[in-house]
């Protein structure tokens, strides 16, 4: 009997080495996703930040623009021309703003998308 006993001795230690290499890779996988979430969320908060400001600074163009066209208008033909031309320049900046968005959004899914696949949950 004191065979089986030694026998089985092994097999215990192994299978619970076998099962702390696993808790430490499953550790190991989480800390690292957490900070891959850490930093996707830190380069989105600092993306926003320089939109905002970005587009202030365009905001901030337009109108002034508009303030100088309204100021140079003498008649009803000048502030309707006017108002086309300045029309036709926010449809611009919306058109490119959407499209920058657009296009930052599809950067962050594929960003999400890589880190979900560089640590994967099983």
């Amino acid at each position: 009997m004191p065979e089986r006993s030694e026998a089985v001795a092994p097999t215990a230690d192994r299978t619970a080495t076998e099962t702390e290499t696993q808790i430490a890779k499953a550790n190991e996988r989480a800390a690292s996703f957490l900070f891959g979430a850490q930093k996707l969320m830190f380069e989105e908060f600092v993306f926003a930040g320089n939109e905002l400001l970005d587009r202030a600074q365009t905001e901030m163009h337009l109108f002034s623009e508009l303030v100088s066209k309204i100021a140079g208008a003498h008649s009803v033909r000048d502030i309707g021309t006017m108002y086309e031309e300045c029309s036709k320049h926010q449809l611009d900046f919306i058109r490119r703003d959407c499209d920058r968005v657009f296009k930052h959004g599809e950067r962050v899914v594929d960003a999400a998308s890589n880190l979900f696949k560089s640590h994967p949950l099983n």
